[in-house]
């Protein structure tokens, strides 16, 4: 008897040291522990399993934070910069790391200097707010060069502080109702120096998802959705092409010569068409091309003039690239750079006008089209673009054709449609889940058919720019924002910015 009554006093003594290891508080998360890996393209982050037969460690401690922001950029697309820059000149302090070793993003790096345009059906441009500045000045010819696009994006960052080359070291993350916040970030800098930070919100901006991939989301279904496919699959990246000594004018002149309509698309293929400024089309010809590697594939030409005999074109696909892998996007850009002769000999023979062009130097990096995109609020849907939905809480009207573009399984690409305006939501670029993570540019929440539209620079870039505005001008949190704010918000970014989004 007593013998029981020892065993029953020590079971219940080990039952009351049991409950006293249960970790209390807040549920910590590093980027950097092993049990916490980004997820892959369909995965989510789950929590650390504990092992009952481990020695019971110590209670996570959060890092020293060395500074707080209103505002944390990770990325230096140009869409979050211009979130960036609105927030700061709404006085708000702002802070952009960007883990690439350069800035600028595909605008900058990648060259992607063939700016697109959503309009209405009635060629009524939607482009807005600072986006508008570019837009007239690329038009007008005084921004065309690879300096001048330089030049205006240093102006955007001026005064904002940039630090190129960061590692993400670890995100810590506070759980409540249900809904996740991140509390801090450390990062290292080129110079080994770690910085812990908190910020007020974080802003997904690369085209990588440097942020997101270490968080709690699910991925949005891709081009696999619609291509058919077993596995995440994404729109080919492009390396730009540039060239020197083009005769513009002879190109001009040719494709008039060869007017009416049918007779030049019968020579050239469909959508051919030449001003003084800009070409697109020639896919009847381009189409013969025959790239030595099946990653490659030359597409219809998208070209601008940058003038004095220069060009630049978007045209030379390249399929499979994982713009997260280093290697890959490296071995892209190698390939693109190897094809890019033997694509200058073939305008050289079959284009008017390239007759005694020359290669005018390589892009640095790519234009990354599409990648993994994670669940936000709302999820813009196909539905919503064709229907030409508006919501209570736009921040950005798009208007382009939802274009989706090829795959190696599917080369050439699908178009969806041509619509005539739509609204996006901020709930598009509120990570699900996530009380204080938003999302910039390609990042935007939207089904792979609603994206082909929406993933225009100057769309997302509105987006960017007008919540940056709001993050200056309101008291309360983005997603406590109301119906009845929104009327006020829209009321004062038509008198005060001239943006329209109602």
């Amino acid at each position: 008897m007593n013998r029981q009554k020892s065993l029953f006093l020590w079971s219940l003594l080990l039952v009351v040291i049991i409950i006293a290891l249960i970790p209390v508080g807040m549920k910590m998360f590093s980027a950097s522990n092993n049990a916490q890996q980004a997820p892959t393209s369909s995965q989510t982050t789950t929590d650390s399993t504990y092992d009952p037969t481990d020695t019971p460690a110590p209670a996570p401690v959060a890092p020293t934070i060395s500074k707080t922001y209103d505002l944390v950029v990770i990325g230096s697309e140009v869409e979050g910069i211009l979130m960036a820059k609105a927030a700061h000149d709404q006085g708000q302090s702002v802070l952009i790391i960007d883990p690439r070793e350069k800035p600028g993003g595909q605008l900058i790096q990648g060259q992607m200097l063939v700016l697109d345009e959503p309009n209405t059906n009635k060629k009524k441009s939607l482009v807005q707010g600072e986006m508008k500045k570019l837009y007239n000045a690329y038009n007008a010819g005084d921004i065309r060069t690879e300096k001048q696009f330089i030049d205006y994006y240093n102006s955007l960052i001026q005064g904002i502080p940039l630090q190129s080359g960061i590692q993400i070291e670890g995100i810590q993350q506070s759980e409540a109702d249900a809904n996740y916040a991140i509390t801090s970030l450390t990062y290292k800098t080129t110079d080994q120096q770690s910085h812990t930070i908190a910020a007020k919100y974080w802003v997904e901006n690369s085209d990588y998802n440097a942020l997101t991939s270490k968080l709690h989301v699910t991925r949005i279904p891709g081009v696999e959705s619609i291509f058919g496919g077993d596995k995440p699959e994404y729109m080919a990246a492009t390396y730009m092409l540039r060239f020197k000594g083009v005769d513009w004018l002879k190109l001009h002149s040719a494709t008039l010569l060869d007017y009416p309509l049918t007779n030049l698309e019968a020579k050239y293929g469909t959508n051919t068409y030449v001003d003084y400024d800009f070409g697109t089309g020639f896919n009847k010809i381009t189409e013969n091309f025959k790239s030595l590697d099946p990653q490659l594939k030359l597409r219809g030409i998208n070209s601008t003039y940058q003038k004095n005999g220069e060009v630049i074109i978007n045209a030379l696909l390249i399929y499979d690239v994982d713009p997260a892998n280093p290697e890959s996007v490296q071995s892209a850009i190698a390939k693109g750079k190897a094809e890019a002769p033997r694509v200058l000999t073939f305008l050289k023979e079959n284009i008017p006008g390239y007759e005694h062009a020359e290669l005018n130097g390589f892009p640095e990096y790519l234009y990354i089209r599409d990648y993994n995109r994670f669940a936000t609020d709302y999820v813009l849907s196909y539905e919503d673009v064709v229907a030409s939905k508006m919501f209570w809480d736009n921040v950005s009207i798009g208007g382009y054709p939802m274009d989706i573009q090829g795959t190696r399984a599917v080369p050439t690409g699908k178009g969806y449609g041509k619509p005539d305006f739509y609204g996006i939501p901020l709930r598009s670029f509120e990570l699900k889940s996530y009380d204080n993570v938003l999302v910039a540019g390609k990042n935007v929440g939207a089904s792979i058919k609603a994206y082909g539209s929406a993933r225009i620079t100057p769309t997302t870039a509105l987006a960017a720019e007008t919540m940056g505005i709001i993050l200056g001008r309101e008291t309360k949190k983005l997603r406590d924002l109301n119906e009845e704010d929104f009327k006020r918000i829209h009321r004062y970014l038509s008198e005060d910015y001239n943006i329209k989004l109602d």
